[in-house]
């Protein structure tokens, strides 16, 4: 069935060409912003969504997926005042998901606690060479234990290796190694289960670290689905800690993760999500260089989310005292050339620098990328002079999860003429309890943050996230409007946004294309199932493309349709939503007979003319719901597709979509198969329709 979901997603790519707005090459945000300042002939007036469609737009650009039934209880209580309740999180009741979130400890912690409970491979040689104390805690000294001894191990087949007159272990002894372990593990797990459940871990830390090691590695199958489930989450942190290979700290990124899918499918602060998941792309790090595997945790949760829907300066300088961004554009290791630091002396100054100088990563993003855009007008020496500006800013001890540190040493001095100013120390002005040298930074970013081309750029990129993917000059000029007559106020600019005649115009309904993670999202969302192995969803945007907090680039993911609609993007697509909805993906559980009886409750007691006058079946405009005319009855596959079409796209679905469903059940037909396995089919090929794919 694989192949067939393959052919049948190809059989589905032209129809992208079809049913999508007509799109300009890609061209960076920062060009195809400059490009809005020309103006083209005066377009006809733009026709309105009804209210219905208005909320639907709302929640297919502010949620990940409007969920059954959502439209309704939108249009009843209001959009206006679901928008400001979502503006206002704090004031949303999120504990169901606040629940699922306990089973990853790591989201709470600080990166010195992340860095402790599940630590590197440097660490873990730190304290085998005795350079650094193991944890005194009992279970994180057990984790340590296994950990060195893995070391150990590693260290013993490459002497093993290099050595030419020592035998490696052949295949034989291998292979009966392995089969002892594995009968460790079946002896530990039986003695574990034999226990209550709040003396097993104890009684597996107790154990020699060759015992933990067999059986953390072997336990398998439903002996070790069941010990997990019945683990508080500390202790199966502490188990995946010694179950790792040496160095545990990707367990950190597979919490993160984790966590951010059920955020985007389960919380109720749907536009809070969307706004962290914009800014974290717009300030983008990659979890995989070096601290930030501790680091990203605490920079989403108190640098991102925490500023998401304030004021773009105070979310401008968090970034930019965040180690997390001193560690992922280096400005951490940027010292000033003149500098006590790197050698220079007041009192001598003969005496000899050093070799050391300016990173400009940073000081050049910042401009290029977070704030003015690449076409802000700045020059290479305005490059330097700002990265002189923030020598200074750099990390306490980042190996070592160190917090950010202000260090006047490695600040260059002097004036720095810097983007059409003059940056003092002795002039700008000063924060309380901050350094001279640092408030030289603070002006120089609140510059940036209060600029017009900076409120004309990210405005744009706003509006190309949340309207579509070359957006309308006027509604970026209004929104850059907003910006500066509010000093950079994001929720007002999100006001004017989705009060705009473009955004509730038809013109720019339905008309971007969701990425792999909106995509997968949006199919948990519209279809109300529970994820109960996010895991398993992390590996899935890890083949698309897409896995969550390791984009390499500081640009981020692409957030436009040229980069995420082919025909492998769409093959990917089709397999996930068949391997969904015929329930082999990862033991997740989908009840498509579920979603017909929600998508069934929601229905007028008529199709719509627009579905019964189709002109590839012209006889179901006599048909009702329930009967259709004696001479062309409506067929029970017509009757569910329409219904799973109507909850699943909440929008017009096209013929020719139609119709290639329709051919494509026909061809995979078979004499036994039954209801529910038509069913199935059937949903997944509405999840892998151009429509769905759209937002």
């Amino acid at each position: 069935m694989r192949v067939a979901v393959a052919v049948l997603a190809l059989a589905f790519v032209p129809l992208y060409g079809q049913n999508q707005t007509p799109r300009k090459p890609a061209h960076s945000a920062a060009a195809a912003s400059a490009r809005t300042t020309k103006r083209t002939a005066k377009e006809p007036p733009l026709a309105p969504l009804n209210q219905r469609e208005r909320v639907v737009q709302l929640l297919s650009r502010f949620t990940f997926g409007p969920r059954p039934g959502d439209v309704d209880r939108v249009l009843a209580m209001g959009a206006d005042t679901w928008l400001e309740q979502q503006l206002n999180p704090d004031s949303i009741d999120d504990s169901a998901l606040a629940k699922r979130l306990v089973d990853y400890p790591t989201l709470t912690m600080t990166p010195e606690q992340a860095l402790t409970a599940f630590p590197d491979r440097g660490t873990i040689r730190a304290i085998a060479d005795e350079k650094l104390r193991p944890p005194t805690d009992p279970y994180l000294a057990a984790v340590y234990e296994v950990q060195m001894q893995k070391l150990y191990r590693e260290n013993v087949e490459k002497k093993t290796e290099a050595n030419s007159s020592t035998q490696p272990p052949s295949d034989a002894q291998l292979a009966e190694q392995k089969k002892q372990d594995q009968a460790t593990a079946a002896r530990i797990a039986g003695t574990l289960f034999a226990l209550p459940r709040d003396q097993r871990m104890s009684a597996l830390i107790k154990l020699p670290v060759a015992d933990r090691i067999a059986f953390t590695t072997y336990v398998a199958g439903d002996q070790r689905n069941l010990l997990l489930s019945q683990f508080t989450p500390r202790e199966r942190e502490i188990f995946n800690a010694m179950a790792a290979n040496v160095g545990s700290s990707g367990q950190i990124a597979s919490e993160l993760s984790q966590a951010k899918l059920l955020r985007a499918i389960l919380s109720e602060r749907q536009l809070q999500e969307v706004m962290t998941d914009f800014w974290f792309n717009h300030f983008n790090v990659y979890i995989g260089k070096d601290s930030d595997q501790w680091y990203t945790t605490s920079y989403e949760r108190d640098v991102i989310r925490k500023h998401a829907l304030g004021k773009f300066r105070d979310l401008l300088l968090a970034t930019a005292t965040s180690p997390a961004m001193m560690v992922y554009l280096d400005n951490w290791q940027s010292i000033g050339p003149d500098s006590i630091a790197n050698g220079v002396n007041p009192a001598n100054p003969r005496a000899k620098k050093g070799n050391r100088g300016l990173n400009e990563n940073y000081g050049r993003e910042v401009m290029e990328l977070h704030t003015v855009g690449v076409n802000g007008g700045y020059t290479q020496a305005d490059v330097t002079a700002l990265s002189a500006i923030l020598t200074g800013w750099t990390v306490d001890r980042p190996h070592q999860a160190g917090p950010f540190v202000y260090e006047p040493r490695r600040h260059e001095p002097g004036l720095k003429q810097w983007f059409g100013h003059t940056i003092d120390a002795s002039t700008a002005p000063t924060q309380s309890n901050t350094p001279p040298g640092m408030n030289e930074g603070i002006q120089a970013l609140t510059i940036l943050a209060q600029s017009p081309k900076t409120a004309h750029f990210i405005s744009y990129k706003i509006a190309q996230r949340f309207v579509a993917d070359d957006p309308p000059p006027a509604l970026v000029d209004r929104m850059a409007a907003t910006w500066l007559s509010t000093g950079g106020d994001i929720k007002a600019i999100l006001r004017t946004l989705i009060q705009s005649p473009e955004f509730n115009s038809r013109k720019y309904f339905h008309n971007k294309v969701k990425t792999p993670f909106e995509f997968v999202a949006s199919a948990f969302r519209t279809t109300a199932t529970d994820p109960i192995n996010p895991g398993a969803l992390v590996q899935t945007l890890r083949t698309m493309g897409m896995p969550p907090y390791y984009a390499l680039p500081p640009t981020g993911y692409y957030i436009t349709a040229d980069r995420w609609m082919n025909s492998a993007a769409l093959v990917d697509r089709l397999n996930f939503a068949y391997a969904l909805t015929s329930n082999k993906f990862a033991n997740q559980k989908f009840d498509s007979a579920h979603v017909l009886a929600l998508g069934l409750m929601s229905q007028p007691s008529v199709l719509p003319a627009s579905v019964l006058s189709t002109p590839s079946r012209p006889h179901l405009a006599q048909a009702s719901l329930m009967q259709a005319s004696a001479s062309s009855p409506l067929s029970g596959q017509d009757f569910a597709l329409h219904i799973l079409e109507s909850s699943l796209v909440e929008g017009e679905v096209s013929a020719k979509t139609n119709d290639l469903i329709h051919q494509q059940m026909e061809k995979l037909a078979t004499p036994t198969a039954q209801p529910t396995d038509t069913l199935n089919l059937l949903a997944a090929l509405v999840m892998g329709s151009p429509e769905f794919q759209q937002r």
